[in-house]
C-alpha cells in the first residue's frame, strides 16, 4: 500500500511501514513543516493514504470539502511509537483492502469508518 505518515504521526511509524513492506514517503523527511493543507494534497496528488494523529485533517476534509485518497487518524491515549505502531498492525491486519478513499478513526479498542 502506498502511504504518506503525516509529521504528527513520527518517522518510527513509517519505519515500521516501510519494513512491512509498503510505499511509504515521510513528511518528517520531505517537507517537515509543511502545513495540514499542502501535505493532504500531497497525499491526494500521489494517492498515499495519509496518517497522522492531527484531528485538523477532519476539518479540511469534511467542512472544507477537500479531497483524499484516505486518512488514518490515529486517536490513541498514549501516542508512543510503539502503540501507534501496535494500532496500525491491527488495522491493516483486519482492514487493508478498506482503507483507501475513506476517513478512518483508530483508538486502542475500536476502528471507526466516518460518514462520507
Amino acid at each position: 500500500m502506498r502511504f504518506l505518515v503525516d509529521e504528527s504521526a513520527g518517522p518510527a511509524v513509517a519505519a515500521w511501514l516501510e519494513e512491512q513492506g509498503h510505499d511509504v514517503v515521510s513528511v518528517y523527511d520531505v517537507m517537515r513543516g509543511a502545513d495540514d493543507l499542502t501535505v493532504l494534497r500531497r497525499a491526494q496528488q500521489e494517492d498515499r493514504i495519509l496518517i497522522a494523529i492531527d484531528k485538523d485533517f477532519g476539518e479540511q476534509i469534511y467542512r472544507q470539502q477537500r479531497p483524499h485518497a484516505g486518512v488514518v487518524l490515529l486517536r490513541l491515549r498514549n501516542q508512543r511509537a510503539r502503540f501507534r505502531v501496535q494500532a496500525l498492525a491491527r488495522l491493516l491486519q483486519r482492514y487493508a483492502n478498506r482503507l483507501e478513499s475513506e476517513f478512518v478513526v483508530v483508538t486502542e479498542s475500536r476502528v471507526r469508518f466516518a460518514k462520507k
